[in-house]
């Protein structure tokens, strides 16, 4: 099975191709890590890895087809750390197997937050699945009565950009009605500025999928791009930010970035107390990683909500492994990150993941742990019910 990147695909993109790999008898390898420089300048995860893949290889047979891969597997992503990653990514995450082809990269702006290495019989999604929810495509419109920037932002970079300009125009001393039809005539040209400017950002919108949208602006531009905005894009308008036209790129991914932090810490309440205050009701909602993971099989979940804390995470009490059978390859090794949390919760964490996602179930991560603790870390909004 041949998985071929695209410089241009998501991060939602790559967890669908990642999610449709089926287990395999051969190591794969999912590697996360953390490549923020450190106070030398030098990337820091050199020793994470020279220490934790050789301790790991050392534990299939000299010999063996699952070594042999694993050892090429183990050349690849050297020679990819070495010659490919970017200095602008601060997360790099890599999901690689010899023996089946796969090898998979994703660089990103944001950082990973710590180390993660898995070594199992299929890619494990987590992680990425974590920053994809945490940092989501959003545009960021910056607009004044005369220009406008329009910055579809992802994971802490700027990925896509439109500029529209509008109709310069000068103040004029004329009085009585001279002035009043100028001032008219300025009010008009805005008008068409606005029109404009949320034309092009309704194309943006459909083209990029977004679901969020952030303005800013002066007094005069933000209650036009309202007013001319259709129902369905002003519903996406999650928040207004205090930034100029021409903010840096750096004061606009912050700004963007601190505000979506905000929503999403309300947002991840409502959803939690809706599926909570659903399953109580006996709606559609659902708690507990066994019935929220049954659910999933059946197709019902409509949202499925994790928690980002693996220690709040339960593994499923029915004795039966979320995973299947537990037999593949490695045995679902695992250091840094995962290897602090209990290997069941690792598993059921990939399992909850990868179902939603073949399922086309979008995944919110609950950062605040206290939030899903008492239904063991995870619960979900159903489609309907069985």
């Amino acid at each position: 099975m041949m998985l071929v990147t695209s410089v241009a695909m998501t991060v939602a993109e790559q967890l669908d191709k990642l999610a449709s790999f089926e287990p395999v008898p051969f190591p794969v390898v999912s590697l996360y890590l953390n490549a923020q420089p450190g106070q030398t300048g030098r990337d820091q995860f050199q020793p994470f890895i020279r220490k934790e893949l050789a301790a790991r290889r050392r534990t299939y047979g000299a010999g063996t087809p699952e070594r042999e891969s694993l050892d090429r597997d183990l050349e690849r992503i050297m020679r990819y750390l070495e010659e490919e990653l970017q200095p602008s990514a601060n997360g790099v995450a890599l999901f690689c197997c010899s023996a089946c082809d796969l090898f998979e990269s994703v660089q990103l702006g944001v950082p990973i937050e710590h180390h993660w290495l898995s070594i199992d019989d299929r890619p494990h999604l987590y992680p990425l699945a974590r920053v994809d929810s945490r940092y989501p495509r959003v545009a960021a419109v910056l607009a004044d009565t005369r220009s406008a920037r329009i910055l579809v932002i992802a994971t802490g970079e700027i990925v896509a950009q439109r500029e529209v300009t509008g109709v310069k125009t000068r103040r004029t001393s004329q009085g009585g009605w001279s002035q009043a039809r100028f001032q008219r005539h300025i009010e008009n040209f805005h008008l068409q500025h606005a029109k404009e400017v949320v034309e092009a950002l309704e194309r943006v919108v459909q083209r990029e999928g977004l679901e969020q949208i952030l303005i800013a602006g002066d007094e005069v531009i933000v209650p036009l791009l309202r007013d001319q905005m259709p129902k369905h894009l002003a519903a996406k308008v999650v928040d207004q930010l205090r930034l100029d036209t021409g903010a840096p790129v750096k004061d606009v991914l912050d700004a963007a970035l601190d505000a979506m932090q905000r929503i999403n810490e309300r947002t991840d309440r409502e959803k939690a107390e809706a599926a909570i205050g659903a399953y109580r009701a006996g709606g559609l909602g659902v708690v507990g990683p066994e019935d929220t993971l049954d659910a999933l099989k059946k197709g019902q979940v409509e949202e499925l909500l994790v928690t980002a804390s693996l220690a709040v995470l339960k593994p499923v009490e029915s004795g039966v492994e979320a995973g299947g059978d537990g037999d593949g390859p490695g045995k679902g090794e695992t250091a840094g990150e995962a290897a602090r949390a209990n290997p069941d919760v690792v598993r059921l964490s990939d399992e909850l993941v990868t179902r939603a996602r073949q399922t086309a179930a979008r995944i919110t991560f609950v950062e605040d742990p206290r939030l899903l603790a008492d239904v063991g870390g995870v619960a979900a909004l159903l489609r309907f019910r069985a």
